[in-house]
C-alpha cells in the first residue's frame, strides 16, 4: 500500500524518471509533470509533497498549503531565500543527494499530516508542564527562547507555538544559523540592495522580509555572528529592518522564536553573544529535558514511533520483544528523542518478522562511566573517536565540504554529528 503521493514537476524528463524509480522504490506512489499545466491536472489536495524546478516556482501557489521543495540547476543564495520568499519549504541545488531528498520529504510530510497544535508527547512532569505553558504562551506575541540538547524537540515546541499564535495562517520561516557559513548569513537574514558592490544585480529579499506577518524561527542562534546579532537586535528591539547595503530601514512585523544547545548566558558573559540580545531573546524561555532524564517516557514514545513507522511501511502488528524494551531503558540516548525516531525507523525497514529485536535497534551499548580514557573505547564507538579526531585534526586546513566529502556524508549529517559529539564549528571557518 503506497501511503504517500509525491508530485515532480521538471521539464527533464530524464529528472523525472530518475526521481520516480527511486521514490517508487521506497513506498512512495510518484505523479510527473513537465510543465505547470500538467501538474494542475492533478489532484494537487492528495498530495503529500512536491518536488518543482526553480524555472516553475510558480507552482507555489497553486499547491495551496502542500509542501514544495524547489530544486535549481543554478543554485545561489538569492535564489535560495527568494524561493523561500515564494513559500518553499526547502530547497536544493542540481545535482542533489537522493537520501537528503528523500530525509527532508519525510519530515516535510511528517509534519504536514499532523493536526497542529498538539501536545508534545510525554507523561513525565515536565512535558505535562511544558505543554501547559506552552498553551498560555503560543497565543500571545512575546519572543521565545527554547534551550535543550539536539534531539529533544525544539523544531516541534517552536512550530507548536506558531500554530497557536494568531500568525498561524501564515507560513513559519525557519533557518538553522550553523548551517550558513557566516559570512553569508547577514545578506540570507536581512537581504541586501543592489548598489552594495559584493551584490548581483537585483535586490535579495532576506527571510527576516519574509517572515514580516509570521514567525521566524532561528534554530541554533548561538551560531549568529557578532554583526548579524546587531542587525537581529534592531529588529527585535525597533521593528525596523535595514538590508545590506541599505539606508533607508523597512518596518516589520514577526514573532521571534530561537533555539539553541548552548548557554547563551554563558556566551554572554564570555564576549561571544550580545548581554543585550541575550535579554532580549529571553522573555519566555523553555528548556527541554533530555531523553534520558525521562525515563517514564521512553517506551510511551518507542510505541508511538512504533506505530506511525510501521503504518507508513505497510507493516501490521510489530512488536518490541522484552530484551528491546530492556535495552532501550538502559540506554542514554545522546541523540535523544531524534535517535530514538530513527533507530525505530531503520528497525522497522529492516524488520522481517513481528517482533523487534535489540540487534535490529542497533543501540551502542557503551556507558559513559564505564569508558576511563580513550585507550579502553570499545570497538561500538570507534567510528566516532575516528569521526572526532579527522574533524579536529583537518578543520583548520579543509573546507566543511572537504571534510564531508572525505568522511562520505552530507554537509547537514557533518553539522549534526558536530553538534551530537559537541565540536561546533568554529566561527569564521571557511564552507
Amino acid at each position: 500500500m503506497l501511503l504517500q503521493t509525491l508530485l515532480i514537476v521538471d521539464a527533464d524528463t530524464l529528472i523525472r524518471s530518475s526521481l520516480r524509480a527511486y521514490f517508487e522504490n521506497h513506498n512512495y506512489k510518484v505523479c510527473e509533470a513537465g510543465t505547470i499545466d500538467e501538474a494542475v491536472r492533478h489532484d494537487l489536495s492528495a498530495v503529500s509533497a512536491i518536488v518543482c524546478d526553480n524555472q516553475l516556482i510558480e507552482m507555489i501557489k497553486l499547491a495551496t498549503g502542500t509542501p514544495v521543495i524547489v530544486t535549481s540547476a543554478q543554485a545561489s543564495l538569492r535564489s535560495a531565500v527568494e524561493a523561500m520568499k515564494f513559500g518553499a519549504a526547502d530547497y536544493l541545488a542540481k545535482p542533489f543527494d537522493l537520501d537528503e531528498l528523500a530525509t527532508i520529504i519525510e519530515a516535510l510530510t511528517r509534519h504536514h499530516n499532523v493536526q497542529l497544535p498538539l501536545d508534545i508527547l510525554g507523561e513525565c512532569e515536565n512535558v505535562q508542564a511544558l505543554n501547559e505553558q506552552l498553551n498560555r504562551v503560543g497565543p500571545t506575541d512575546t519572543t521565545v527562547l527554547i534551550t535543550g540538547e539536539s534531539g529533544t524537540g525544539k523544531e516541534l515546541v517552536a512550530r507548536k507555538i506558531h500554530a497557536l499564535s494568531n500568525r498561524a495562517n501564515r507560513k513559519m520561516i525557519s533557518l538553522n544559523c550553523a548551517a550558513i557559513p557566516s559570512e553569508l548569513i547577514e545578506s540570507e537574514l536581512f537581504g541586501q540592495e543592489t548598489y552594495a558592490s559584493f551584490v548581483p544585480e537585483g535586490r535579495t529579499t532576506g527571510l527576516v522580509e519574509a517572515a514580516d506577518g509570521s514567525t521566524l524561527f532561528l534554530d541554533e542562534i548561538g551560531e549568529l555572528s557578532m554583526d548579524a546579532q546587531a542587525r537581529l537586535l534592531r529588529v527585535i528591539q525597533d521593528g525596523e529592518l535595514r538590508p545590506i547595503g541599505s539606508a533607508d530601514s523597512r518596518k516589520i512585523s514577526i514573532r521571534l522564536i530561537a533555539s539553541t544547545h548552548r548557554n547563551l548566558q554563558s556566551m554572554s558573559e564570555q564576549g561571544s553573544f550580545r548581554e543585550d540580545l541575550y535579554f532580549r531573546l529571553n522573555v519566555v524561555k523553555f528548556s527541554l529535558t533530555p531523553l534520558r532524564e525521562r525515563a517514564d517516557d521512553i517506551i510511551l514514545l518507542a510505541k508511538h514511533f512504533l506505530a506511525s513507522t510501521a503504518k507508513r511501511y505497510s507493516k501490521k502488528k510489530l512488536r518490541f520483544s522484552e530484551a528491546a524494551i530492556t535495552c532501550m531503558m538502559d540506554y542514554r540516548w545522546p541523540g535523544n528523542v531524534r535517535e530514538l525516531e530513527n533507530a525505530i525507523q531503520r528497525a522497522v525497514i529492516l524488520c522481517d518478522r513481528k517482533t523487534i529485536s535489540t540487534d535490529l535497534l542497533a543501540l551502542e551499548q557503551v556507558r559513559q562511566a564505564e569508558v576511563p580514557s580513550h585507550e579502553s573505547i570499545e570497538p561500538s564507538v570507534s567510528l566516532e573517536h575516528y569521526f572526532k579526531n579527522f574533524v579536529l585534526k583537518n578543520e583548520d586546513k579543509m573546507t566543511e565540504t572537504e571534510i564531508a566529502e572525505k568522511l562520505g556524508i552530507s554537509r547537514k549529517a557533518l553539522w549534526q554529528r558536530r553538534q551530537r559529539l559537541g565540536i561546533p564549528r568554529k566561527r569564521g571557518k571557511r564552507s
